[in-house]
């Protein structure tokens, strides 16, 4: 009996050396990839049930950031969504160094050819107009392509009397095509204004991280601005502002739910529940007119 309660645990020893344990023991074989850490609180899922959970940390609610196909199987109706304007792709027009071998070998990885991905799309049979920025494009900064993408989406949404909705990631301008991509915050922000002159509806979703030009721009300018939990949204970073003011900012400071405290945006939504939210917003503002 006591020699059960104090059985020794076996453990796998390593050589002096440092080296693998010996070839007779069993080593476990993780393909790579098969597990996800939570950057939040550290724990590990398993790739299925990760995704399963729509890529939302189990134990503390972390949202991990996603691909914009992703996103839009989430929340549009099965096969509704048609791709458009893909062919609109960064040019170089300061002929910036490297700049189109940065852009090539970023599509290459990506799979998608700009930060952002446009189209129409059903949500409970509603149609929409709908765009989704990618953190994995070269952090989702706006080019002129990605500009150009949004605006053309917009202005197509005016035309055919359609609901705008886009979810922003992006961590600002994209400085290789300076003053270009700092012009494309006025062209979408005038689509959007015409869009609203037309009595259009406009939802904004923001999503971690929205910040710089994106959000001084078309991220602010919702009808209805929503956000996921936890995500950073601001125009500088957290340690600029500090540096410039010389004070200790609040803790949470620029987190979706300090903004929604403080009357910036009007709800969070867990992902699990956006669908359910905007078929909801979709469906009470089908016959209202903003104009």
């Amino acid at each position: 009996m006591l020699g059960k309660l104090f059985k020794k645990t076996h453990y796998i020893r390593l050589n002096q050396d440092r080296t693998a344990a010996p070839k007779d023991v069993t080593q476990p074989n993780i393909p790579d990839g098969f597990y996800i850490k939570c950057k939040a609180c550290g724990k590990l899922h398993d790739r299925e049930a990760y995704e399963a959970q729509s890529s939302v940390c189990s134990a503390c609610g972390h949202h991990f950031r996603i691909r914009p196909i992703e996103r839009i199987n989430m929340v549009t109706d099965e096969n509704t969504f048609e791709k458009m304007f893909d062919e609109v792709v960064a040019e170089n027009p300061l002929d910036f160094k490297d700049y189109e071998e940065k852009v090539g070998s970023t599509q290459a990885k990506a799979e998608v050819s700009e930060a952002v991905t446009a189209g129409t799309a059903e949500i409970s049979g509603r149609k929409v107009a709908i765009a989704v920025m990618d953190p994995g494009f070269m952090m989702g900064s706006m080019g002129s392509a990605v500009g150009e993408r949004i605006t053309r989406l917009i202005e197509f949404a005016t035309e055919e009397k359609m609901p705008v909705i886009i979810f922003t990631a992006s961590g600002g301008a994209r400085m290789q095509e300076g003053i270009f991509s700092l012009m494309q915050m006025a062209k979408t922000s005038m689509a959007l204004k015409r869009h609203a002159e037309a009595g259009q509806l406009y939802i904004s979703i923001l999503t971690d991280p929205t910040t710089g030009g994106v959000t001084a721009s078309f991220a602010m300018l919702g009808d209805i601005i929503l956000a996921e939990p936890g995500a950073l949204i601001g125009f500088a970073g957290p340690r600029v502002i500090e540096q410039t003011i010389r004070q200790k900012l609040p803790e949470g400071f620029q987190r979706s739910e300090f903004l929604l405290e403080h009357g910036f945006i009007d709800k969070i939504v867990k992902r699990e529940d956006l669908h359910r939210a905007l078929s909801k917003i979709l469906s009470a503002h089908k016959e209202v007119k903003y104009a």
